[in-house]
């Protein structure tokens, strides 16, 4: 995933990056993205950052060939275009508790962003520091409304550890801080998931017995504003919402792929009040996301309501970063237009 050069300049590179220390002549396109209001908004450098700030920093941490313990440093992220390499953002790493415990943190230029870099980076950098210190925990800080940031530390197997209100001081003011962790024994678990779709998929039926073992799915903490935990959908299959005067009927199943627990899916049957089949829940665990098995549940379930008579099938989902819209909309769900408890209505038909 990375290779390490032994030269002080260069740390380490990705497929598409270089990581290597920070120069001066970096100094003028560092000031320039750090005092980009949408690049600093959950940022807790002081503004505005001038160049001067920049080589002052620069010159408390020269050049080195391995991270340094006990101080922030950052790492600059360099890109090969046709025009040469191009300063695309940087990385930060604190090494603390003897070397054993490495906070992370990551900016992209503007133009940058959304394209993969900061999560390669990341990733690079951990592996870098497994293969190369004795870490064995790495965190990171972020702000609860970050959700892209969410995302980064999640596509490299940090998990959500906690929140707190207001205990974080930024640029006078005190924000709510949400934590993220991953152990180095984490980290070599998510490497080695699957990541091919399984060749078989069931649905299976959850018992008293097995129920809590269901709940141990868990999906990512930025998805939880679109997709309900384990426990919030066996609360709302226990006690149903009425909805036009009857409550709904849940129908539930687990989802095995190749003999494993992997997804959850719920519908609300039809009834006579409800005439028309819904897509309620729908979660895949974290570990087994982007191998094809939501797309194979609902392919699944479409066949299910076909054999039954039925020709249709809705469901709703929440707007915002990282959003299922993507997902649905590719299996041919159409937005009805109608807006149901903040929620865009959709239907699927065959």
């Amino acid at each position: 995933m990375f290779v390490i050069r032994y030269d002080v300049a260069m740390l380490f590179s990705t497929p598409r990056l270089t990581v290597r220390c920070m120069r001066a002549a970096d100094a003028a396109v560092v000031a320039a993205y750090r005092n980009d209001p949408v690049i600093n908004h959950f940022q807790d450098w002081d503004l505005p950052y001038s160049e001067a700030t920049f080589l002052e920093r620069l010159a408390a941490n020269p050049e080195f060939d391995t991270i340094p313990e006990g101080r922030w440093v950052n790492l600059a992220l360099e890109l090969d275009e046709p025009g040469g390499p191009v300063l695309v953002g940087d990385l930060a790493c604190h090494l603390h508790d003897g070397g054993h415990v490495a906070e992370l943190g990551y900016t992209l230029r503007g133009q940058y962003q959304g394209k993969g870099f900061a999560s390669e980076a990341a990733g690079a950098l951990v592996d870098h520091l497994l293969a190369t210190t004795d870490v064995h925990r790495f965190e990171a800080s972020l702000d609860e409304e970050n959700v892209a940031s969410m995302r980064v530390l999640e596509a490299i197997g940090m998990t959500f550890e906690s929140f707190s209100r207001q205990s974080y001081p930024i640029r006078g003011s005190w924000e709510d801080d949400t934590r993220y962790a991953m152990l180095r024994d984490d980290r070599a678990a998510w490497l080695a998931r699957p990541d091919t779709p399984p060749s078989d998929v069931q649905l299976a039926e959850i018992t008293p017995d097995d129920a809590y073992l269901w709940g141990r799915l868990r999906t990512h903490h930025s998805q939880e504003r679109f997709v309900s935990p384990m426990a919030l959908s066996f609360r709302d299959a226990l006690f149903p919402e009425v909805i036009d005067g009857a409550p709904v009927v849940p129908w539930l199943r687990g989802v095995v792929a190749d003999g494993e627990r992997v997804a959850f899916v719920m519908l609300a049957e039809v009834t006579e009040h409800h005439p028309e089949p819904y897509l309620w829940r729908l979660l895949v665990d974290r570990m087994h996301q982007r191998r094809g098995i939501g797309t194979t549940v609902v392919h699944q379930l479409c066949q299910q309501l076909a054999d039954q008579g039925h020709r249709t099938l809705t469901t709703s989902w929440g707007e915002g970063t990282g959003s299922p819209r993507r997902f649905y909309e590719r299996l041919g769900f159409v937005p009805t237009g109608r807006i149901v408890e903040g929620e865009t209505e959709a239907r699927l038909r065959w």
